[in-house]
C-alpha cells in the first residue's frame, strides 16, 4: 500500500494544500508548530476515521470555518482507490469511497494501514495501561472491522451499564435492565478477549527478536496479555460484583480494564525498567507492529514518524532507518542533519515554514 496524495482544506492551519507523495521515504522538516505534525494527521485520520492525538473533529477544522476536508488518493497494488472526508462541527463527518458515501466508518477500516510513532509511544510502557489497551486498539481496528465492531459496542454498552449503576435507585427495574445490559457486555467483551489473546500472542512472536537485535543481545523482551477476567469467568463475575458496582457506581471489572505486561528475563519494565530500557521496550513494539501488518494483510503499511529520531539515540538511529527502507515512510523533523550522518536516501523533501509547504531539491 502506499499514499499516493493528499489534499487539505480548512484542516488545522491549513486553509489549502495538495501534496503528491514518493513511494519511499518523504521528509517534512522545519521549526516547531509549523504544521508538519498536522499533515501526518490529516493521513492517517483519512485511513483510519481517528486522529492519533484524539482530537475530535471540531478541533481539526481551521479556526473560523464550520467545515474542513481532506481527499487521499492510495493505491494497493495496482488498485487506486480515493478517500474523502469531511469534518463538520457539529455533526458527524461524512466518508466516500471512490466518490461512493460510506453509512458507517468501520466501512473504511482495512483499505488503509498505518503506523504510526511519536516521541509520546517511548512512554507507552511506562504510562498507564489505557496508553497501552489504546495500542492494541488501534492496531486491532486497522486489521479487522470486526474487532471494531465489537469495540464500538462493548463501549456503548459499558457507558449505558456505568449510567445505570449512577441512576440505580432511581429506576425501579434496574436489576433487570442490569440482566440485559450484562449480557450484552459479556457477549461483546469475550471477543475483545479473545481477539487481544490472539493479537498479544503474534506480538510476543514477534517481537523477542526484534528486541534482541536492538539491545545487541543483552535482553529478551516478553509480552503478555494481562486480561481482567477470562471469558468463561466474565458473566459470573459480574453478577458477584454486583452490589460492589452500585456502591462504586461504575463497572468494576471486564476488558476495558486488560493490560499489555513486558518483561525482560522476568522484570517488569513497566515498574522496574531504566528508561533506556523502556524506549527501547517501545521501539521494538512499533517495528513489530510493522511486521504484524505485513503477516496479516500481505502488504506493507504506511510508517508515519513524528519527530522521532531526535528522541533516540544514534544506536537505535541507525536501526530504525535500516529497518524502514523498504516501506513508504512520512517523516517529520527540525532538521535533515541526522539523515546525512547516516547516508539515508530521501525520496521526497518538504520544508514548511508556518503553515505552508515547499519541495526542496
Amino acid at each position: 500500500m502506499i499514499v499516493e496524495s493528499i489534499k487539505l482544506e480548512n484542516f488545522r492551519n491549513y486553509g489549502s494544500l495538495t501534496l503528491e507523495f514518493d513511494r519511499g521515504t518523504n521528509l517534512f522538516y522545519g521549526d516547531n508548530a509549523q504544521g508538519k505534525t498536522n499533515i501526518l494527521e490529516a493521513v492517517y485520520l483519512c485511513g483510519t476515521t481517528r486522529s492519533h492525538r484524539g482530537s475530535k473533529d471540531r478541533e481539526m477544522i481551521r479556526f473560523g470555518e464550520e467545515e474542513g476536508h481532506i481527499c487521499m488518493r492510495v493505491r494497493r497494488g495496482e488498485v487506486p482507490y480515493r478517500v474523502d472526508m469531511h469534518l463538520k462541527k457539529n455533526k458527524t463527518k461524512g466518508i466516500a469511497i471512490g466518490g461512493v458515501p460510506v453509512k458507517k466508518a468501520g466501512e473504511l477500516i482495512g483499505l488503509c494501514n498505518f503506523v504510526f510513532f511519536s516521541p509520546e509511544d517511548l512512554n507507552i510502557i511506562k504510562n498507564g495501561p489505557s496508553e497501552r489497551r489504546r495500542f492494541m486498539d488501534m492496531e486491532l481496528c486497522q486489521l479487522d472491522r470486526i474487532y471494531l465492531f465489537h469495540l464500538s459496542n462493548y463501549n456503548k454498552v459499558l457507558a449505558q451499564r456505568n449510567k445505570l449503576l449512577k441512576d440505580y435507585l432511581f429506576y425501579p427495574d434496574a436489576s433487570t435492565m442490569l440482566d440485559v445490559l450484562d449480557e450484552q457486555l459479556v457477549r461483546y467483551g469475550t471477543a475483545l478477549i479473545q481477539a487481544r489473546r490472539r493479537f498479544t500472542g503474534q506480538l510476543d512472536a514477534i517481537i523477542g527478536s526484534i528486541h534482541s537485535r536492538l539491545s545487541g543481545g543483552r535482553e529478551e523482551l516478553a509480552v503478555t496479555y494481562e486480561e481482567d477476567i477470562g471469558e468463561a469467568e466474565f458473566a459470573g463475575r459480574l453478577q458477584e460484583c454486583r452490589e460492589h458496582d452500585i456502591r462504586l457506581r461504575s463497572t468494576g471489572c471486564g476488558p476495558h480494564r486488560d493490560d499489555l505486561g513486558f518483561a525482560v528475563q522476568a522484570v517488569d519494565l513497566r515498574r522496574y525498567g531504566s528508561q533506556g530500557q523502556q524506549r527501547t521496550a517501545a521501539l521494538s513494539l512499533k517495528l513489530a507492529e510493522i511486521e504484524i501488518v505485513k503477516q496479516s494483510v500481505k502488504d506493507t503499511p504506511v510508517l508515519l514518524l513524528d519527530d522521532v529520531l531526535s528522541e533516540l539515540d544514534s544506536g537505535r538511529q541507525q536501526y530504525l532507518l535500516e529497518t524502514i527502507h523498504d516501506i513508504q515512510t512520512m517523516i517529520t523533523c527540525t532538521g535533515v542533519d541526522d539523515f546525512v550522518e547516516h547516508n539515508f536516501q530521501i525520496n521526497r523533501l518538504f520544508q514548511v515554514s508556518e503553515g505552508t509547504v515547499s519541495e526542496k531539491n
